[in-house]
């Protein structure tokens, strides 16, 4: 089981000399779980991990609230559909002594994700890069990004987050760059490096001397309850909230909130390929059974607003017409019956060890029982939850962080994510066909008009039973200017400054 990081430990931790300079004061940011898996761009987790890396090893460009900016690039442009051109900032290094940034770095970074791993198959978020065909360098600093189709994506969620980030090639052939054992050795060129790790305990970024702290330490606390009283006690002075503690977060002295509608997506996921789950009636059975609005009020005390569908309103492809069910015991029971299974069956439901999914799962398993569906919770910390989802899964309260672009959302559940991101093993060669022609459409009513039909195809399956999309919502000292993306869980911490 995962440490739980007390309140008394942040207290040692915070006493103890993070840097030899006295008068140094790093910045401490509550997180809700450790590093898992690797900092590597390719073979990332999620949004922690690209956290670390976009501060670490910063891309060509880098979001903004408003869309995105230069970031290693001096220049960049799209003179074609299928052509992006760059040119590098000059006198960028390498940290660790690994030398120049240069258009070669960058040619590699994103090739890699084109690679197969030894076992044949390619990195979890090959699909980022699905469009490329290569890159062209025309000089030391500058190349020719060439696309095989439209990728309208890539502006939004590929170049400025995890799969743009810009690792040195030669550090990652000399073994210098070291993400899948400890010591890691993140080698990057941006305004922090990866100084040090101890699990459980805290991530230290250091700055460099333009940067807006000497280091950024990330304390992994897996309670929100204990992140809010050292945020109260200014042991960290940045954490994320849920959003029905926000009220009571606001009287804190000296403390302000971001509070927004977001853009993630919390949903009950069914594994088509289990018994007796691959029976469409059974899974119809199961959303008329859910009155998704009794979940949200005792789950998240009316604070989230209801998802009906997996692309959150404000974004390109939203579903506006999409259905609005209500809970329909009787139904749900005459598909059942019609199923084979009159008087319901077992079943297992995997749920992550957070206290909002927690209630969640009960309420699921209170509604569920109505029906005659006997629910056992299977409750994990994150590294066993995040690493169970395979073949043997029946259903799942899954939470996905979402981007500003459609795309991104909808990739996770085509056929080829099946054994990797789309635990309902769910296959629809006609979604995926929508997925990928949206993916390569610049023209924005079509592209719009392919996302609705690709998550009409979701909701005939009944795989899918959407809750919420989430607020993104935090606390932090009123002294800091944070820069927090839409969905509330990308961090750009390389901005976050004295405001």
């Amino acid at each position: 089981m995962t440490p739980v990081l007390t309140r008394r430990a942040l207290l040692a931790l915070t006493a103890a000399p993070l840097l030899a300079a006295a008068d140094a004061a790093p910045l401490s940011i509550a997180v809700s779980r450790d590093i898992q898996g690797q900092l590597d761009p390719v073979s990332r987790l999620g949004a922690l991990e690209s956290n670390i890396l976009r501060a670490v090893c910063p891309g060509l460009i880098r979001s903004t609230a408003t869309g995105w900016e230069p970031a290693l690039a001096a220049h960049i442009d799209q003179p074609s559909d299928t052509m992006i051109g760059f040119t590098l900032r000059d006198g960028l290094s390498f940290s660790g002594g690994f030398g120049p940034v240069t258009s070669e770095d960058v040619a590699f970074s994103f090739q890699r994700f084109r690679h197969p791993g030894p076992d044949g198959t390619l990195p979890p978020y090959a699909s980022d890069w699905a469009a490329l065909d290569g890159v062209e360098l025309t000089g030391r600093l500058s190349g020719i990004i060439h696309l095989k189709t439209p990728a309208p994506m890539l502006w939004t969620t590929v170049l400025p987050d995890g799969s743009g980030c810009i690792i040195s090639r030669r550090a990652l052939e000399q073994g210098g760059y070291r993400s899948d054992r400890r010591p890691m050795r993140i080698i990057g060129a941006g305004a922090y490096t990866f100084d040090d790790w101890i699990p459980d305990q805290r991530i230290m970024l250091r700055g460099a001397a333009t940067a807006p702290f000497p280091a950024i330490v990330l304390r992994p606390v897996r309670e929100t309850m204990t992140a809010e009283l050292a945020l109260r006690a200014d042991e960290v002075q940045f954490a994320a909230v849920p959003a029905e503690d926000l009220a009571s977060v606001r009287q804190a002295p000296d403390t302000k909130t971001i509070d927004q509608p977001a853009t993630n997506l919390v949903w009950l996921g069914i594994n088509v390929d289990h018994t007796p789950f691959d029976d469409l009636r059974v899974r119809q059975a199961i959303r008329a059974a859910i009155d998704i609005d009794a979940v949200l009020a005792g789950s998240w005390d009316g604070a989230v607003p209801q998802a009906f569908a997996p692309i959150a309103p404000g974004l390109p492809g939203h579903w506006s017409a999409a259905p609005r069910r209500a809970r329909d015991v009787a139904q749900a029971k005459a598909w059942l019956a019609e199923a084979g299974h009159p008087n319901g069956f077992p079943a297992r439901l995997l749920v992550l060890n957070q206290p909002a999914y927690q209630s969640a799962a009960v309420i699921l398993q209170a509604m569920l029982r109505d029906i005659g569906i006997r629910l056992e919770l299977d409750i994990r910390d994150p590294g066993a939850y995040w690493s169970g989802g395979g073949p043997q899964v029946q259903l799942a309260l899954q939470r996905f962080g979402g981007k500003p672009d459609p795309g991104f959302l909808l990739q996770w559940f085509t056929s080829g994510q099946v054994g990797s991101w789309n635990w309902q093993r769910w296959r629809d060669p006609d979604y995926d066909q929508l997925v990928s022609r949206a993916a390569a459409t610049p023209d924005g009513a079509a592209r719009d008009a392919l996302y609705i039909a690709a998550q009409q195809r979701m909701d005939e399956s009944a795989a899918f039973i959407w809750l919420t999309h989430e607020v993104a919502s935090s606390a932090f000292r009123s002294w800091l200017r944070p820069a927090v993306l839409a969905n509330g869980e990308d961090w750009q911490l390389d901005q976050f400054s004295k405001g």
